[in-house]
């Protein structure tokens, strides 16, 4: 059996009565991409020792793209060949040609195939054009090619949040082989992204079967980011069952389960670590472990008693700290400090029990919003309480948007446009109405398209600011390059980006950052823009003003921080409220198609009114005053 590399992770894995498969946790995706790239190489490397073929089993999406750009970094450095490598994919969708942007045939090229020295008759991808009437016999071909190689090494994975691996979707069989399948709703909404709207995507696909899977010597399973959080945690600690397809992998003999912190968030021993063993009781694990126990009884943090606390695996904690009544009174006070209606601070106050200073009075507030409306979306009352109380607040929007403008959309304001000028300068216009008009899916835009989309954006933008009392002055578009692709598919951060940002930082000065936390997604856009923030931020942290600045970050549009990691959270009134839903519906050409809304269908202003109303919801079933909305928000130390 190949010996596989050993993770140096965040905590040394133990199996507990929770857990059924062998886990690995790191901080971020980027450390165990490269870990799990070395193994796939020294397993190369040792085949190619013994004269023998090495046989790859390899996965799409988001997940392994890290582990293929350090792939092609060994190779480019001349510290591996792919000689000797035989690849197997695990699927593709179905019907797709392999020339189509969204295929897997162009992934795996893209990111791999073209930029090593496989063989290219090596290089196994499923069809997505053969026939219908002739699949049958194709997926049995392509079952025989693996047995004539004797069998998958290595098989790489990553996981649906219906649990599926490969596209083994709910109520695959164990014995099942390489096949013609149906994509489930939630598989066919997570990718509608990549082909601009769910209406394109493919309703079939042709996958791997659970069987071959199980046949591989050798299995890693790749999961980043919060949404994959509770489909790991079914998968590793639930039953074998067919409605969570991965969680037949507890039955494979050498598979281990690679995760990132916000995967792993789920897991019994990191969640509620009480409950697997001993703690030691830090400070913020009291505080969680308290917030949870109130949340679990549905009590007040005041009313929870000794026998609460020793019925529910924390009889540790009270030894620690002595009583149920001392404790609560601590975790409560926390609580209550975590709440201000002062987001920058309250001028001639005592600020010792305060999430932020009393000095200066006046700040300079930066915010920055990945997209044109998630400063609005995720932190328009807190902005707008900014701006009336009188701090000197500016507005980064650090994408153009284009992309989530749909060519409806487009064409409409492209037409007013044409049809109201009356010269020769109507010709761009033109231009843009007969690509509209021919356009097919998976086209990319032209720039004067693009140019269109983003200028619709900005003027939403600039709408909704200006519902806040801002001055345009006070509004920097950044459009940073990485997002100008005119596809879905996004560059990866570069330096120009890291420099625009921190420019920008450096030009106001300011006393507080805001940043939107959402790390769903390693390679989504609001990822990508939190990277460039905490890069410029680095880079900058050693300049005098930086010493005084804090940063704080806020969620998305889908979720909320978990009540143990707020550390600022900002009431608002009605009146602010419908405010900020105003301000959101300025955004018309997000508001009745999102392009991208996941499996959410409610408009973003309905989403951030019951998201910021369930918050407020919260404390009040904690046991603080019961507020109409509150915005949370996290600090981050650098």
């Amino acid at each position: 059996m190949i010996q596989e590399i050993e993770y140096k992770q965040v905590g040394k894995f133990e199996k507990t009565k929770f857990e059924k498969i062998h886990n690995e946790i790191f901080p971020d995706s980027s450390i165990a991409s490269k870990l799990v790239a070395n193994e796939i190489a020294a397993l190369i490397k040792q085949k190619q020792k013994e004269g023998n073929t090495c046989v790859l089993g390899l996965a799409t999406g988001s997940s392994p793209i890290k582990v293929y750009e350090e792939l092609v970094s060994l190779h480019r450095s001349g510290e591996l060949s792919f000689s000797n490598v035989v690849t197997f994919n695990l699927d593709e969708y179905y019907p797709m040609d392999t020339e189509h942007q969204q295929s897997y045939y162009h992934f795996m090229h893209q990111h791999l195939f073209d930029h090593v020295d496989i063989n290219p008759e090596n290089v196994n991808i499923p069809d997505g054009t053969i026939p219908v009437e002739e699949m049958d016999q194709y997926c049995i071909d392509y079952e025989m090619k693996i047995k004539q190689y004797g069998g998958l090494d290595f098989q790489l994975l990553g996981i649906g949040r219906t649990g599926h691996i490969g596209f083994n979707e709910p109520g695959s069989h164990p014995n099942s082989g390489t096949r013609i399948i149906t994509l489930d709703h939630v598989t066919r909404t997570d990718a509608s992204s990549d082909f601009n709207g769910l209406e394109h995507v493919p309703k079939k696909a042709v996958t791997m079967g659970i069987s071959t899977i199980m046949k591989s010597r050798r299995v890693l399973l790749l999961a980043w980011g919060h949404k994959k959080a509770t489909v790991v945690q079914q998968t590793i600690e639930g039953e074998v069952s067919s409605n969570i397809p991965a969680s037949f992998l507890q039955q494979h003999k050498n598979t281990t389960i690679i995760l990132d912190s916000e995967a792993a968030s789920e897991l019994t021993r990191i969640k509620t670590p009480w409950l697997v063993d001993q703690c030691i009781w830090t400070e913020q694990l009291k505080f969680k472990a308290v917030t949870w126990l109130s949340q679990e009884l549905n009590k007040p943090v005041l009313k929870l008693t000794d026998k609460d606390y020793n019925d529910n695996g924390m009889s540790s904690l009270l030894a620690v700290e002595g009583s149920s009544y001392n404790l609560n009174i601590k975790i409560f006070n926390k609580l209550q400090h975590t709440i201000t209606g002062w987001p920058g601070g309250k001028p001639n106050a005592d600020d010792t029990n305060r999430p932020e200073r009393a000095l200066p009075a006046k700040k300079r507030v930066l915010i920055f919003s990945p997209h044109p409306d998630d400063d609005v979306i995720s932190m328009g009352g807190t902005f707008l309480r900014l701006i009336d109380q009188g701090h000197d607040v500016h507005v980064a929007y650090q994408t153009s948007g284009n992309i989530a403008v749909t060519d409806d959309e487009a064409l409409k304001f492209s037409e007013v446009a044409y049809n109201f000028q009356t010269n020769n300068k109507g010709n761009n216009f033109k231009k843009v109405i007969e690509f509209l008009t021919s356009k097919n899916p998976g086209d990319i835009d032209i720039p004067e398209v693009r140019l269109i989309k983003g200028l619709i954006r900005r003027m939403e933008s600039l709408g909704a600011i200006r519902h806040f009392g801002l001055s345009d002055e006070k509004v920097h578009f950044l459009d940073l390059p990485f997002y100008e692709t005119g596809k879905i598919k996004k560059n990866p951060l570069g330096e120009k980006d890291v420099k625009i940002t921190e420019n920008l930082i450096s030009k106001i000065r300011p006393h507080q950052i805001y940043a939107a936390g959402d790390l769903a997604d390693p390679h989504g856009t609001h990822k990508v823009c939190l990277d460039a923030i905490f890069e410029a931020v680095k880079n900058l942290k050693n300049k005098d003003f930086m010493k005084d600045c804090w940063v704080w970050l806020y969620r998305g549009a889908w979720q909320e921080w978990d009540v143990s990691e707020i550390e600022m959270a900002v009431p608002l009134s009605p009146h602010e409220v419908n405010k900020k839903t105003n301000a959101i519906l300025y955004h018309q050409s997000q508001k009745d198609r999102v392009m991208f809304q996941g499996e959410d269908s409610r408009e973003f202003w309905l989403r951030a009114r019951e998201r910021n109303r369930n918050t407020a919801m919260l404390y009040d079933q904690l046991g603080l005053a019961d507020y109409e909305a509150i915005e949370a928000f996290k600090k981050y130390n650098f």
